[in-house]
């Protein structure tokens, strides 16, 4: 397939439903299929800078909703921005908050201008609208900011999903309105549930809109693992080929091989770094539990086949004795090799799309990879 040019995309080439890209961003290139860290509030859970470049991180994920809380507009701007202000130098997508806000419940209070919401740290009344959620993520240098949307648990009466996508769209039409900076670029929200028709819609209100970038959001929050795949591979097939799309939340191997099957391109998820930091390491054999008797004298290395530092440095009974003494090193090493480990997934995703052995890869024998 030729070369596909979008604003902020180059759409490389393609193996059956699997994409080769590239997103272009102000603090660097992005290579597609990526898989985005979460650094919540400005920091990826026990691991440095540093180490997120040596585990071949390009680009991390922040929230626009706790930034806001804390440190707040104030400190961030004073520090830089984002990037200066936790040290890191390559890209940063800054989610909108709203499925955190939404998540609240009895906390918030919704409506067409926006949403009302007492914060989860000391109660204090905030506003989110459709401009200054974009406004903040524009003001703290993030290099692609999120729309602000109704996310909605599943499942869910159909009355309450045709509203998420109603309000959802609304406030995208305000948020491409609002004042731009050409350093941040923009991206929509399709949301809908695991309705056919409601996604159709939600994805053809924001294509109109022609924003640089589309999300998959509202999965992941209760459906299960078949329905995803399915209503994923759906929408991603709503979406313009010359925009990069992005499945927001998740983060297993057999969920990222599936959504790169499903011709989807960025994905992000607290799951690398919360296994790491309760024991669960991502192999090439499957996840492995430290925690179980059989690793506590075991002198093997955590993965025989991954070249990471935590993998030819420390034996699995370390790591397990790390974990029972209760020391920090252990959910820190752990952490780095399952984002190493996800990092190089994604290296050889690419590299398959490219030699056209995508289906190969995918079904390997015994391999992480097969779904």
């Amino acid at each position: 397939m030729s070369e596909i040019e979008g604003r902020a995309f180059s759409l490389l080439t393609q193996d059956g439903g699997a994409r080769r890209g590239r997103l272009h961003l102000a603090h660097g290139d992005v290579e597609t299929p990526c898989f985005m860290p979460v650094g919540t509030s400005a920091s990826v859970k026990g691991l440095t800078p540093a180490e997120l470049v040596e585990a071949r991180t390009q680009i991390v994920l922040a929230n626009t909703y706790h930034l806001w809380l804390r440190p707040g507009l104030e400190t961030l701007e004073a520090a830089g921005g984002l990037h200066r202000f936790m040290a890191w130098e390559r890209p940063i997508l800054t989610d909108s908050g709203g499925f955190q806000v939404f998540s609240l419940e009895c906390r918030r209070r919704l409506d067409d201008g926006g949403v009302t919401f007492a914060s989860h740290l000391d109660g204090t009344e905030h506003r989110f609208t459709a401009e200054n959620v974009v406004e903040f993520q524009q003001r703290i240098g993030s290099d692609v900011a999120m729309v602000l949307d109704v996310c909605v648990k599943l499942p869910a009466p159909r009355e309450q999903l045709e509203e998420a996508v109603r309000l959802t769209s609304a406030w995208a039409r305000r948020s491409a309105a609002a004042p731009s900076r050409a350093e941040t670029v923009l991206f929509a929200i399709v949301q809908g549930g695991l309705d056919p028709e409601l996604r159709e819609r939600s994805a053809r209100e924001l294509v109109e809109l022609d924003f640089p970038g589309y999300a998959i959001g509202g999965l992941s929050v209760g459906e299960t693992r078949e329905e995803m795949h399915e209503c994923a591979r759906a929408t991603a097939a709503l979406l313009p080929d010359a925009k990069p799309r992005y499945l927001m939340g998740v983060g297993t191997v057999r969920d990222l091989v599936a959504a790169i099957d499903c011709g989807i391109d960025l994905f992000d998820s607290v799951y690398p770094t919360r296994c790491g930091r309760n024991g669960r390491a991502m192999t090439h054999a499957g996840e492995l539990n430290v925690f179980n008797a059989r690793y506590v004298h075991d002198p093997s290395p955590l993965d025989p086949l991954c070249d990471c530092s935590t993998c030819t440095t420390y034996s699995r009974g370390y790591l397990a004795h790390c974990f029972r003494a209760k020391e920090m090193l252990g959910p820190r090493l752990l952490s780095y090799h399952n984002v190493y480990f996800v990092n190089g997934l994604m290296c050889e995703a690419r590299a398959a799309i490219e030699r056209g052995k995508w289906t190969a890869f995918r079904l390997a024998p015994g391999s992480a990879t097969a779904i």
